[in-house]
């Protein structure tokens, strides 16, 4: 199982030394991957009333493509993944060219994850359909996949129109692989259908295990080898106790997880110093 770390996004603050320093320890430390969350807009809960939404205005986001350029050259042996880029709210062409641009700059060391994302509110500022989003996704994994592979693409699809037209230069891994973030029961099914893997991120009904035994399901109906599938599990290590983090990194093991990302955010931590030092307590409760 790779074990890996989620970046601070909200709490790491913006000192690009801060950010460099944590980035090289992780490096240091001898984790495999770093994991970002994105957000492009946070919602201003003044204009909106009863905003619930876990992000706002006050939240701070590094937007993680260009985070992945300034950190392939500070820790170029890391890993990086995106979890989740909200794919539909962004234009695809550009998505797939921002991307293959990484993976052209880490030599070939980016996972991106996708999402359909929540925020209506980013949707309307980048100027994307929110109602349409689920449907347009699955189009755009499409169009990424060839303009990641192929040196011209002609494509005619409901959403997206490319005439003989291509990426330049290709990205080291052809294609890049594409992971899904789901909580629905169909967004997660989709996953199984066509990524290359999974973030879980709420069980469906009967649990983790329940929610496991049914994606596997669907990778054999899809004709897909459930062994090739990845699964990139959390531990949260913001709150709670070393006995707490080896529970849950017990718990995906069993379930089969490939992959193991350690969540510092949300324990009142602040700072690059202060996730370094629960990144370290994490790591020996896990590994021990």
């Amino acid at each position: 199982m790779q074990i890996g770390v989620i970046f601070p996004q909200t709490e790491i603050g913006p000192d690009p030394a801060g950010v460099r320093a944590y980035a090289q320890a992780v490096q240091e430390m001898r984790f495999q991957h770093l994991e970002v969350f994105d957000h492009v807009l946070g919602a201003d809960p003044a204009g909106h009333p009863g905003w619930e939404g876990p992000y706002n205005v006050n939240s701070q986001f590094h937007e993680p493509m260009v985070l992945f350029g300034f950190l392939a050259a500070v820790a170029p042996g890391l890993e990086l993944v995106t979890s989740v880029i909200i794919l539909p709210q962004r234009q695809t062409a550009l998505m797939a060219k921002q991307a293959a641009e990484v993976d052209v700059l880490t030599g070939g060391k980016l996972r991106l994850g996708v999402g359909i994302g929540w925020n209506a509110v980013e949707y309307e500022a980048l100027g994307m359909d929110f109602r349409n989003r689920a449907r347009r996704f699955e189009e755009q994994i499409q169009l990424v996949r060839r303009l990641w592979t192929e040196p011209s693409v002609t494509f005619e699809g409901k959403y997206h129109r490319v005439t003989a037209a291509g990426i330049n230069p290709l990205p080291v891994q052809r294609p890049i692989p594409v992971w899904i973030g789901a909580s629905a029961e169909p967004a997660i099914k989709r996953a199984a259908e066509v990524a290359d893997g999974y973030f879980p991120q709420r069980p469906l009904a009967g649990g983790w295990p329940a929610t496991i035994d049914k994606i596997r399901g669907w990778l054999v109906a899809a004709g897909r080898d459930p062994s090739r599938f990845g699964i990139d599990a959390r531990v949260q290590a913001g709150p709670g106790t070393p006995d707490d983090w080896l529970a849950q990194a017990e718990q995906w093991r069993e379930l089969g997880a490939t992959h193991l990302s350690i969540n510092t955010m949300n324990g009142g931590l602040r700072g690059p110093e202060a996730h370094l030092g629960r990144l370290r307590q994490a790591l020996a409760a896990i590994t021990s």
